[in-house]
């Protein structure tokens, strides 16, 4: 099916049929209506190269996420929970008003970074881009999206609220409540694996879960904190440093549920019974959280939310729809679940 034929069941022109579907100003309500009825009776979908055309909307929406933790997470042979659901959710936005979405690898190191995103930029034309840690606080990249005219919404940024659509989660309040869902349990001896620490969301974590050890007049000691990467296999390694370093420790949260697995099989190793000899906490709600064994407690991020509600305000017909400011800053609720991995401390 073709414009053409659209145009024939609508009873309307061609120009008509293509200023209501790239979504142009001005568009009565019942020419929309009976054009998209038109589209939807046929089963007419729009051409992607079609709409990459000079003038014409992409309908195309990019997310920049971090080349090298993305490559880490699957020579792993472990892959990306965060980036699937990162994609769902916005996928499950874009694909109600026939959008597409695209996601690139950017390596926020590159001393090749401005270059390579104007080329991304010019070759692809995205209406809108979403930005992930640590993309949504590279200073060049907004940069290079200002300079281009290209809205972008930013997923966990650390500072610069003023600058696109910014969309997250509390992690230093989360961090803060699972710290202390431990110390409730008796646990006052608590290690901590933190994410990259040039992350922002790795400093928030951490910072949460020293605001709770301070709340709870406890003193972190220096060989308490290890830093990871996210990874399996970091929380493997800081499991054996710690038991190590600190063999007093009786619990250990991993900032995402990678390194916390990661914990477990390093616990696991060592001959330590979780949630027996250890409790074991993470960060994420991954799948393997719910079957590992024992299941892992940890704070269930909203990432498929957080990356609907960015899609929502770049997509024009889905932010026409939003109620309230579609330019504030959004801040998408979290959860603590527990699970068998924590108990009260051991005796």
């Amino acid at each position: 099916m073709t414009i053409y034929d659209v145009a024939a069941r609508a009873g309307v022109s061609i120009k008509s049929v293509s200023r209501v579907l790239n979504n142009e100003p001005n568009v009565s309500p019942s020419l929309r209506a009976k054009v998209e009825e038109a589209a939807t009776s046929l089963g007419y979908r729009r051409s992607l190269s079609a709409r990459s055309l000079a003038g014409a909307s992409s309908s195309l929406i990019a997310v920049l996420v971090d080349a090298d933790l993305t490559i880490e997470h699957w020579k792993s042979g472990r892959g990306s929970d965060y980036l699937g659901r990162l994609e769902f959710g916005a996928l499950m936005e874009a694909r109600q008003v026939d959008y597409h979405l695209m996601v690139e690898l950017v390596d926020h190191n590159s001393a090749d970074l401005e270059r390579d995103l104007m080329a991304l930029l010019n070759s692809i034309r995205p209406e809108g881009v979403i930005l992930t840690p640590p993309n949504s606080d590279n200073a060049m990249v907004m940069d290079v999206l200002d300079a281009a005219g290209t809205p972008y919404a930013r997923i966990g940024p650390e500072a610069a609220f003023d600058r696109g659509y910014c969309v997250e989660m509390d992690e230093r309040r989360a961090a803060r409540e699972m710290t202390a869902h431990l110390i409730a349990l008796g646990h006052d001896r608590i290690g901590f694996v933190t994410g990259p620490i040039a992350y922002g969301a790795s400093r928030r974590r951490l910072a949460g879960y020293r605001d709770a050890m301070a709340e709870a007049g406890l003193e972190v000691q220096a060989n308490w904190v290890v830093e990871g990467d996210f990874t399996f296999r970091s929380g493997t390694v800081a499991m054996e440093r710690l038991h190590e370093a600190a063999p007093e420790i009786t619990a250990v949260f991993a900032s995402n549920d990678d390194t916390a697995l990661g914990v477990l099989h390093g616990a696991a190793r060592l001959g330590l019974s979780v949630p027996a000899d250890l409790s074991v906490a993470g960060f994420d709600d991954s799948p393997g959280a719910g079957f590992s064994t024992p299941d892992l407690t940890t704070i269930r991020q909203p990432v498929a939310e957080m990356a609907a509600a960015a899609a929502q305000r770049l997509i024009p017909p889905l932010r026409r729809l939003l109620a309230g400011d579609p330019n504030a800053r959004v801040i998408v609720a979290h959860d603590l679940i527990a699970r068998q991995s924590t108990a009260e401390r051991p005796r």
